[in-house]
């Protein structure tokens, strides 16, 4: 995973060199200057490309994770008119790259990204229908001057695009590279890409499945979605680096490491996953946490945080989220203090359990749903945002210190056979009335029920849901609302709608986060790239993100 920028002048020819803070650029410094900004992302390498005649430059920030000694990036095609900036990982690209040499009679790609252009070349934009991965790429098309811009369907991979005070076209993969020359500046939509000349770029949706209209009929085969799971698994752990995986002690990032351990074990019978958690001390998460550990024999670390030195970070964490989302910011903290530790191991990659509560409704707030129908409906939603919160989390902070994450739940066939399934089979019910039956009924039961055999201890295979910002310690949320409260007062928090008319904060947590991102993220096309993490208040949910403000919620000692 990496950090990828572009920079496509509107009309295809040169750009001319700006004064910028009283001295004259040219476009290649004015680029690296910006892309610098996110080198965090790529701190193994920086590859620039600039083509002065078209007035078009592209950068790449490289952590080198698959074909470490071979895949420099930009790529360029054997013809050299197509150049690729791509960020992420192409899953299939073994199967693609079989494929392209058997029409070639000989191919071997330089990385997994390498694909990108040699379908390009084959295929056009369609080259889409043949890729999986979580990736953001950037292609031009010397011969055409045309652009092709794509992010992956769920929004693993984070990706902006803008337009300068000229016209001209920037990408970036994240937006602080954007905001101090783009008055004009979104979120790249996932599922999307745009193609064309820079002053033309037509927008296209490319994933479209059915479950995202219609209310699923299909019943589940538990059996299926095992062996989906761990297809899913197996394609996540290519990789030419040392990796582990992250362990809160819920099902998710357990079924995960479980998982990782057993696929290696087919090649290595003593191989021991390193795995990770963190918390305040006498966390509800460690105690599950070790039971895994012990339970798959992993090589197991606790990071032990304490509140203050978290709370330093508010700043920073804001800086490299670029959100104010209160949840996002709750949780993101003890992650970075985990990001940090995890890279000075050694460790490149890691695996991780974002998605499943999307897909398979495991927060706890989906114990409200009025209905299966509307259920579904708000699974859909949640996929649909998942790159504006868990993604855009997990993502940023772990690439804030130049560390790869991995999501095998949004692995694309797996999400598209579980958000296939009716919601009948997924609706949580209510847990005091199923009796002997409740262990079927409990969030993500289905989940649960398909891996029942041999893969994680029971007590937490059963475990209810503790969103990770809970699960590090029950002060720690108590805490941080508590120091950024005290931040804003009564009268600075009456002036919330007329200074934030955008997202108008409600609590003064959110003024305080809020205040912060302003001030780094100034402007309104900033503000709305933005969204916030709410349950369903028309549910009858709090408005507090938090899981232990849903009344289902059980306290894990």
């Amino acid at each position: 995973m990496c950090g990828i920028f572009a920079i496509f002048s509107k009309d295809g020819q040169p750009i001319e060199p700006k004064i910028y803070h009283g001295c004259v650029h040219t476009l290649r410094e004015i680029a690296y200057r910006q892309s610098g900004k996110q080198r965090h992302r790529g701190p193994d390498d920086t590859g620039v490309k600039v083509i002065p005649e078209d007035g078009v430059v592209l950068i790449h920030e490289r952590l080198a994770v698959v074909g470490v000694h071979t895949g420099h990036q930009p790529l360029v095609s054997e013809s050299g008119d197509v150049i690729v900036v791509a960020n992420g990982e192409i899953y299939n690209y073994l199967e693609q790259s079989a494929e392209i040499a058997k029409k070639r009679g000989h191919y071997k790609p330089k990385s997994d990204c390498n694909v990108i252009v040699e379908l390009y070349e084959e295929y056009g934009e369609q080259l889409l229908e043949y890729i999986t991965g979580m990736f953001a790429f950037v292609l031009y098309d010397k011969r055409t001057k045309n652009i092709l811009i794509a992010r992956d369907p769920f929004g693993i991979i984070p990706l902006y695009i803008g337009e300068d005070v000229d016209g001209n076209v920037w990408v970036a993969s994240e937006m602080k590279c954007l905001v101090e020359f783009c008055p004009k500046l979104e979120l790249f939509k996932t599922g999307e890409l745009r193609v064309g000349p820079a002053n033309n770029l037509q927008r296209k949706t490319y994933f479209k499945e059915q479950w995202i209209e219609h209310v699923p009929t299909q019943t589940v085969d538990l059996t299926l979605l095992r062996s989906k799971f761990e297809s899913a698994v197996r394609s996540h752990l290519q990789c030419d680096v040392p990796f582990g995986a992250l362990l809160s002690g819920g099902v998710d990032s357990s079924l995960v490491a479980s998982i990782a351990s057993k696929l290696r074990r087919e090649r290595d019978p003593k191989y021991r996953l390193k795995t990770f958690s963190v918390g305040l001390r006498n966390a509800p998460d460690f105690k599950a946490a070790r039971l895994v550990a012990d339970y798959i024999d992993s090589d197991h670390t606790e990071v032990i945080f304490e509140i203050d030195d978290a709370l330093d970070g508010i700043r920073d964490i804001i800086y490299h989220l670029e959100t104010y989302d209160v949840t996002t910011v709750r949780c993101s903290l003890p992650m970075l203090l985990l990001a940090r530790h995890i890279k000075s191991t050694g460790i490149k990659m890691i695996l991780s359990g974002e998605g499943a509560d999307e897909i398979l409704g495991g927060y706890l707030y989906f114990f409200k749903a009025p209905n299966p129908v509307e259920f579904h409906k708000e699974l859909v939603k949640r996929v649909q945002l998942i790159n504006v919160s868990d993604c855009l989390r997990a993502n940023k902070v772990t690439m804030a210190k130049g560390l790869e994450l991995r999501v095998p739940f949004l692995d694309t066939a797996f999400v598209n056979y579980v958000m296939s399934v009716r919601p009948e089979d997924k609706i949580p019910g209510d847990l005091n009335c199923l009796d002997n039956q409740q262990k079927y009924r409990i969030e993500k039961h289905i989940l649960r029920a398909a891996f029942a055999n041999n893969y994680l201890p029971n007590e937490v295979l059963w475990r209810q849901k503790e969103q990770f910002s809970d699960g590090v310690g029950y002060d720690w949320i108590d805490s941080i609302r508590r120091v950024a409260t005290s931040h804003i007062t009564d009268a600075q928090f009456a002036t919330a709608v007329e200074r934030f008319p955008i997202n108008t904060p409600t609590t003064k947590e959110a003024y305080y986060y809020r205040s912060i991102f302003e001030e780094l993220f100034p402007g309104p096309a900033a503000a709305q790239t933005v969204t916030r993490w709410v349950p369903r208040l028309d549910w009858g949910c709090p408005e507090d993100p938090s899981g232990r403000a849903q009344a289902v919620h059980q306290v894990h000692q």
